[in-house]
């Protein structure tokens, strides 16, 4: 609370005291009374807070960050802060490596993939039966189903290879 409105807390107390009695045992209990206003008073430093507009009485006020007090840590000595950088330059080297590894054994086994790919493909077609068409008639009569089969090839090259 603020100065003022604690004055006027402890100027009401008082007053209230002497109206219930003026006796010189009411003097004495108005001085124990005003003491233990005060005492509540300081005690709750907290201003008294109504409900909130949103309904939301579980939220409490905010403090600015002004007014939070920082404590600065414990200051290393060089030594200790060189160490620690070293240590941490270090950790990064050794994470950067191990991802470089990882990395290059992923590309070696994409690589080896696409090789045995391209090897399989060749040795299918060394493989493959042909059987030239010369009378294009045949080609005509051939139902559709037989014709999805049949697929052009330059056998000019098969033959020079084979030489």
């Amino acid at each position: 609370m603020s100065d003022e409105t604690q004055s006027k807390v402890l100027s009401l107390v008082a007053d209230i005291v002497k109206k219930q009695g003026n006796s010189s045992d009411g003097v004495a209990s108005n001085h124990d009374e005003i003491k233990l206003a005060k005492k509540i008073t300081k005690s709750k430093t907290t201003a008294i807070r109504g409900k909130p507009k949103s309904g939301r009485f579980w939220k409490t006020e905010k403090e600015r960050f002004s007014t939070i007090n920082k404590t600065k840590g414990l200051k290393q000595d060089f030594a200790k802060k060189t160490a620690l950088r070293i240590e941490l330059k270090r950790t990064k080297d050794l994470s950067h490596q191990v991802l470089e590894e990882f990395k290059q054994k992923q590309e070696e086994k994409k690589e080896r993939r696409r090789e045995n790919i391209k090897r399989s493909e060749e040795n299918k077609r060394k493989a493959e039966v042909v059987q030239v068409i010369t009378n294009s008639a045949k080609l005509k009569r051939m139902r559709k189903k037989q014709l999805r089969f049949i697929e052009k090839r330059d056998t000019n090259k098969a033959v020079e290879a084979s030489k």
